[in-house]
């Protein structure tokens, strides 16, 4: 079975927690419902003790009728309402029980409502790293099917409850009738109990590791669909179906392994009980023949113990399959309790954000071997538009997604307006943050929600108003229906040039006080490169800015250009002199941007 176990270690963010420190955890979602947990635990006494009036009540019909026929017909009315309150008792223990399952399905749904929204938050409040770190599916896997499964704990327990009360009363029976009878029957109690526990490693290891081929599985299958359209370019659909059927097949060993531990507990349970059950039959029916005991009271006791093994059994087993319930709430709360990565030393709320970003001797890398930003020092004045350009690996978005506090740098310090940026409040301080990303995303909804997403206060008049002012509306025309045009998830429905639009239109109706733009490499018209111009220099307008240039027009009209290579500042000032300097800049010009300028000519920069 190792093979099946290949590639399904624990995530990096993983934690071991006992059984007991579970259990506190899950009992804490319970508490603001325990009005309904004591109605539920009231339904559960009472629907016990009407299971264990039913053999009470055959067990004295059995004696009358007995009686009886000896010719004692007056016993005959006696046996009427023997019947007939075993079939009140049966209503009750029918009704007791409803009432139960009602009451623990409404709760067992909003505990796990509650679950899923921490789980989701936890989500969202997660650093970007570690989604560079850990593959989107897995993670989806445990909100969506681990937060289900969770609410196996909570019915095995309320189910255990049921079964432990109805162990103590059967027992309690079983010793009013005959003590010697009932040694017999308990003393094989400690074995069922050591076999059910001897299954409890075993369970939870095979539970980890089936939810985590499980989280495996979604991992590859949003993947798979994420990518299709590259799968489908190159003509792979069969290569991804192969590594797909490889996986579902680990998957398939893994839940057939889990279901034959669970499966293989409750006959080997049910051998023993089976066992005691004969052994104490026999035992019963040698004392009625010597009139130690009644018939009535033989069937009673033979009764109870049928009953009393099958709470046994369930209660012993429980611990086994606990494990399953258990090994989803430890995926999940591990999610929950992941430790950021990004931290704040104190949390002041930004009323109006300073524009000046001064970067002090920073030290920044991704991993220990991916060394990014050393002793790195840079001053960007208030409503200054600086334009960082360089080889791919220079460190340029790390300056932005540094300043957007989505990663940690290990030394230095970054100001913005004097202040540590560690010490905002980091809610309050993104809002004065406009992102642009090189390749925008778009939510599912119309173009006009996603611009919302700036400000979800303001009303569509305003929308309308910053949609109109990017290009001078002229894209919303190509629209099918405006601003009420439905897009699809990743803003499928649209070009990837209006998407830019969008993005633009969303960022300047959030009015930040600093711009961080990581331009878009996509190809687009030149009338609609026109539009994103024009709807940059009005986002850009009176910011501070911070632009990753992939265009000659942004660079030209950047206040300042950084020349970044390998992290370090190797040249700056504008367009001009830095091509007068014929530096690192200049070969960068004549490389990737010389091209995009209205003189080019191919033919004499290759002369």
């Amino acid at each position: 079975m190792g093979f099946i176990m290949d590639g399904l270690s624990a995530e990096g963010y993983d934690r071991s927690y006992s059984d007991g420190q579970l259990l506190r955890r899950i009992l804490r979602y319970f508490r603001p419902f325990w009005p309904t947990m004591v109605f539920v635990a009231v339904m559960i006494i009472l629907d016990s003790a009407m299971n264990a009036a039913l053999p009470l009540l055959i067990a004295r019909g059995i004696d009358t009728l007995v009686g009886a026929g000896e010719g004692e017909r007056a016993e005959l009315g006696r046996a009427a309402w023997i019947i007939a309150a075993l079939l009140l008792a049966g209503a009750l223990a029918w009704t007791f029980n409803l009432f139960r399952q009602w009451f623990t399905a409404r709760t067992v749904g909003n505990v796990v409502l509650n679950l899923r929204e921490d789980a989701f938050d936890a989500v969202m409040a997660r650093d970007l790293s570690f989604y560079d770190e850990f593959p989107t599916g897995k993670i989806v896997s445990r909100v969506t099917s681990d937060t289900q499964d969770f609410a196996t704990v909570v019915t095995l327990t309320l189910n255990l409850m049921s079964q432990l009360l109805l162990v103590v009363v059967m027992a309690i029976i079983l010793f009013s009738i005959n003590a010697r009878l009932a040694l017999i029957a308990i003393a094989i109690t400690p074995l069922i109990v050591t076999v059910a526990l001897a299954f409890r490693r075993v369970a939870r290891r095979t539970t980890q590791q089936a939810r985590r081929v499980l989280a495996e599985v979604n991992a590859k299958v949003q993947e798979s669909v994420a990518g299709i359209s590259v799968a489908k370019t190159f003509r792979q659909e069969p290569t991804i179906f192969g590594e797909f059927r490889e996986l579902n097949a680990r998957s398939y060993d893994l839940n057939l392994r889990q279901g034959m531990v669970f499966s293989s507990i409750f006959p080997l349970l049910g051998t023993i009980a089976g066992a005691g059950t004969a052994l104490v039959i026999y035992a019963g029916g040698v004392n009625v023949i010597g009139g130690a005991v009644s018939p009535g009271e033989w069937f009673l006791f033979a009764e109870n113990v049928a009953l009393i093994w099958f709470p046994l059994t369930s209660v012993a087993s429980f611990w086994s399959q606990f494990q399953l319930g258990l090994s989803a709430s430890e995926r999940v709360f591990a999610l929950i309790d992941a430790e950021p990565r990004v931290t704040q030393t104190d949390d002041l709320q930004v009323s109006h954000l300073g524009g000046q970003v001064e970067f002090r001797d920073v030290h920044f890398r991704y991993t220990e071997q991916e060394e990014v930003l050393q002793g790195f020092n840079l001053t960007i004045r208030a409503q200054e538009t600086l334009a960082l350009v360089g080889h791919t690996g220079a460190g340029k978005s790390s300056l932005g997604k540094l300043i957007a506090r989505y990663y940690e740098f290990q030394g230095g310090q970054i100001l913005i307006g004097g202040l540590d940026i560690r010490s905002f409040d980091l809610g309050s301080y993104r809002r004065h943050l406009g992102i642009v990303q090189q390749s925008p995303f778009l939510f599912a909804g119309t173009v006009g929600d996603n611009i919302r997403y700036g400000n979800p206060d303001a009303g569509d008049d305003e929308i309308a108003a910053v949609a109109h002012s990017i290009g001078g509306g002229d894209w919303l025309a190509a629209l099918q229906n405006g601003l009420d045009t439905p897009v699809s998830e990743e803003g499928k429905g649209i070009s990837m040039g209006q998407r830019q639009l969008v993005s633009l239109a969303r960022v300047l109706l959030k009015d930040p006080a600093i711009v961080i733009l990581d331009e878009a490499t996509a190809s687009v018209d030149p009338f609609t490169e026109a539009q994103i111009q024009e709807g940059l220099d009005i986002v850009l307008r009176n910011r501070t800015a911070i632009v990753i240039a992939h265009r000659l027009t942004t660079i030209k009209a950047a206040d300042r250009i950084i020349v970044l290579r390998q992290g370090e500042i190797v040249e700056e000032g504008n367009h001009k002199s830095l091509l007068r300097r014929g530096g690192h800049y200049a070969e960068l010009y004549n490389t990737y941007y010389r091209h995009q300028a209205p003189d080019y000519d191919p033919e004499v920069v290759a002369g």
